[in-house]
């Protein structure tokens, strides 16, 4: 019984995993709303008016304080003084908060032609930019609360099965993102657009709750540790400390490694969705499912991968693996004559396999380069350098985008225009709701530019060689005549149908006869992401190199023998 006392409770792979388990589901509601509202981009253009450089700049959001106001690098100082306990409690209540506010923009009517002049970004529209802002405040949660677990899972299972249990955190983690690809389309089209978002608002409560009873358990192995004599004696942490972080060689090459690698992963996931529908031609409905692929193969996979370099070592040579994955896949999607949409499946699972193996190597090996009291501070200048990819990069795939596919935006905002005009005038003395109008424009803008650019087979001419005025009232005229044919004598749902079928059906017609472009080409941005997964597998292989010079053992087993 005295002996049982005395070991900690670390020593128990009961009390680790449990641990490990609700410290895991503290971050899976914000790996859930990363992605929520990539699955919606068309909708968001469709409905909303937004466009790729829009969606460009909300995406990049994530990290405008974790980079320009170093928020990162202030939460892992505040994890390294305060501790696990406080740091991730005010993490997660941190992410709540930039969730509410992105669900108030989003769900928000703001008048039309809203809009904020930025100084250095110009002018941008309002919505946009509370909407951003949400996701800023998001961002800054979202990243203490992942230094303050990587560095959890290094307290727990240090000598433990330590990289089996980061591959674990990240697939439970992960979960949310298959969640989010999978189930925020759907849900924002048999709803609200606001459905997904609220969604996740749910979701960050329970992380909440999550958070507190791992603190509980923590507090526990404190006790527990207090009448064992561990080796727990390290110094204090000291600003002078990040001094021998960022100037050991080994720290930058991972560092830039990690950065190069989650930019040509993370923000792919953020366009993966519009990829498949506009490349690819899948259903909306269904475009989201070949993303989730991706996270769903990490799931299984990272802690397999996990637990061979627990045994048999060879991190460095993991990555390497990894990153050569990444430059298969993206050279495949780079492709402009593959369109077939089970190349693409096919390619998501892949890209799994590399999304696996870079990780499940890379969290474990910092400590090895990094000694456990900085280690706080360590992840957190890595997830700062990491974020700057993750500004910068989906801010440069959405100006790409918008600026190499000048037409699209404008087109699908000729149509809602002249969609809009033609509900508006016949409804509105029909008894119907300015609600009930809303919806039935918005269901069939949405649904016409879907089937255009699904089934539409013409090439589609420039923006300059189209009559923007005729082809808006084109389609007006169309709608509105054949709206006019309509009993309105029944019921009104029914009625409701009857008119959007036929704003969708003429739409159709005249935006096929017209080749109006709606389709987005993905080619530059695919050509970036390939660019970057290169440039990974070069800094994979300076990693490898500088583990030799130094002997970090990044290429032996992590669980010490007794």
């Amino acid at each position: 019984m005295t002996e049982r006392i005395k070991k900690s409770l670390r020593e128990s792979k009961t009390a680790r995993w449990t641990a490990l388990i609700l410290a895991s589901l503290s971050i899976f509601g914000a790996y859930y709303f990363n992605y929520a509202l990539s699955s919606i981009k068309p909708m968001l253009e469709s409905i909303l008016g937004w466009n790729s450089e829009d969606f460009g700049t909300y995406t990049s959001a994530y990290a405008w304080f974790n980079v320009f106001l170093f928020m990162l690098i202030f939460s892992g100082f505040v994890l390294d003084k305060l501790g696990i306990r406080k740091t991730g409690l005010g993490a997660t209540l941190v992410m709540f908060v930039g969730t509410a506010l992105n669900y108030w923009a989003v769900s928000h009517q703001f008048p039309e032609g809203s809009a904020v002049y930025i100084p250095l970004l110009g002018e941008m529209k309002l919505q946009v930019l509370l909407s951003s802002l949400g996701f800023a405040i998001f961002g800054v949660g979202t990243e203490a609360i992942g230094i303050t677990i990587s560095k959890a899972v290094v307290r727990w299972f240090k000598g433990k099965e330590m990289a089996l249990a980061m591959g674990m955190q990240m697939a439970i983690a992960r979960l949310g993102t298959l969640l989010a690809l999978a189930i925020s389309l759907p849900l924002a089209k048999n709803f609200t657009l606001t459905a997904p978002i609220l969604f996740a608002l749910g979701i960050m409560i329970l992380g909440v709750l999550s958070f507190i009873l791992f603190s509980i358990l923590d507090v526990k192995l404190d006790k527990s540790e207090k009448s064992v004599q561990l080796d727990n004696s390290e110094d204090e942490f000291k600003i002078k400390d990040i001094i021998l972080i960022i100037s050991n060689r080994g720290f930058w090459y991972i560092a830039i490694l990690c950065v190069l690698f989650y930019s040509a992963v993370f923000p792919f996931l953020f366009y993966a969705t519009d990829l498949m529908i506009n490349k690819y031609s899948v259903s909306p409905y269904l475009a989201g499912l070949i993303p989730s692929l991706l996270p769903f193969g990490t799931i299984i996979l990272t802690p397999v991968f996990g637990s061979i370099y627990d045994k048999f070592g060879k991190g460095a040579t993991i990555m390497i693996i990894g990153s050569m994955i990444l430059i298969l896949v993206h050279g495949v999607l780079f492709i402009p004559s593959i369109t077939l949409w089970w190349v693409a499946a096919v390619m998501v699972v892949v890209l799994g396999v590399g999304f696996s193996l870079v990780p499940s190597a890379m969290w474990p090996s910092v400590p090895k380069i990094i000694p456990e009291k900085q280690l706080g501070t360590a992840y957190a200048v890595i997830f700062w350098i990491q974020n700057i990819g993750l500004l910068f990069i989906p801010l440069i795939l959405g100006i790409v985008l918008n600026s190499t596919n000048p037409d699209v935006s404008p087109n699908k905002i000729i149509v809602k225009g002249a969609i809009e005009k033609a509900f508006t005038q016949t409804l509105s003395g029909n008894s119907f709701t300015p609600k009930e109008i809303t919806k039935a424009i918005d269901k069939a803008t949405e649904t016409v530019i879907d089937s255009i650019v699904q089934y539409a087979t013409y090439e589609s001419l420039a923006i300059e060689e189209i009559d923007t005025n005729y082809v808006a009232n084109e389609i007006y005229s169309s709608i509105s005549l054949n709206i006019d044919m309509i009993d309105f004598s029944g019921d009104k749902d029914m009625v409701l149908e009857k008119v959007i079928h036929a704003g969708e059906h003429n739409a159709f017609k005249v935006i096929e006869k017209e080749k109006l472009n709606l389709r987005y080409d993905y080619y530059y941005d695919m050509l970036i992401f390939l660019s970057l997964s290169i440039l990974s597998l070069l800094f994979a292989f300076l990693l490898k190199i500088e583990d030799r010079k130094k002997g970090y053992g990044l290429e032996k087993p992590n669980i010490l023998k007794e």
